[in-house]
């Protein structure tokens, strides 16, 4: 048998927002905008705002904690409408998408986006939402795939494309200045290459070295790993 679904007054709204990185207050207030002028063009009466800031559309949506209270919020109120500025707020994703969806579903609610898109239920509605939940993902993935070919492109170039340049380097003055070797680390390089390439282990290596007083950059110690990596990988380019 079908659980029944909760009873839910449908002019009542919790209001759901997102941005992908903190620092996004403008894109939060922009939603909160759009919103609010939606329910009140559907006189519509908002029982509670809840926030995720500095989230991903790709992160599990039952783990995000705003949208964990906007449900909660849903339940508290009877609310019959979790309201969105646009279907990409709740989720990148669409399997995400998907369990959104049925989490507001099981509040007994539906979710609406303040764009129109998903303010029917028709079957035409729910394909055009189906489609920009693809478009959605789609999109994120481009994003993904050029942020890692610049990254690459950045790297092969010497110039800055992680927090920390590789051991025996370091980040010019700006971003777009060359990485410059480290004098002391670049010591510590070839005092390892030279002691490995003796035929040392790895672990007397590591002890050799903190005896001679070459330390790693963080740690009391070497660890093995680094070592392999930095006495079979002497290119500038290869990350710490």
């Amino acid at each position: 048998m079908s659980r029944r679904r909760p009873e839910t007054d449908p002019t009542k709204v919790v209001m759901y927002s997102r941005t992908s990185t903190a620092d996004q207050r403008n894109g939060i207030a922009a939603q909160d905008d759009a919103m609010r002028r939606f329910a009140k063009a559907q006189r519509l009466t908002i029982v509670a705002v809840e926030v995720d800031c500095g989230v991903s559309g790709g992160e599990r949506a039952a783990e995000r904690p705003g949208f964990a209270a906007a449900l909660q919020a849903l339940r508290d109120h009877a609310a019959g409408v979790l309201l969105v500025a646009k279907r990409d707020r709740l989720a990148r994703d669409v399997v995400e998408a998907a369990i959104a969806t049925r989490l507001v579903e099981q509040c007994g609610a539906r979710i609406v986006s303040a764009d129109g898109v998903s303010a029917e239920d028709s079957p035409d509605a729910r394909m055009f939402r189906q489609m920009l939940d693809v478009l959605a993902e789609y999109e994120r993935s481009v994003i993904r795939t050029r942020t890692r070919a610049a990254l690459r492109s950045r790297r092969e170039r010497g110039l800055r494309f992680a927090r920390h340049a590789p051991y025996g380097y370091r980040w010019g003055a700006t971003s777009n200045d060359p990485m410059e070797p480290d004098p002391k680390e670049q010591a510590t390089l070839r005092r390892m290459r030279t002691l490995r390439s003796r035929g040392m282990s790895y672990r007397a290596l590591a002890e050799r070295l903190i005896e001679e007083g070459h330390r790693p950059r963080t740690g009391k110690g070497w660890h093995l790993t680094l070592l392999v990596k930095l006495t079979r990988v002497p290119s500038a380019t290869s990350r710490n």
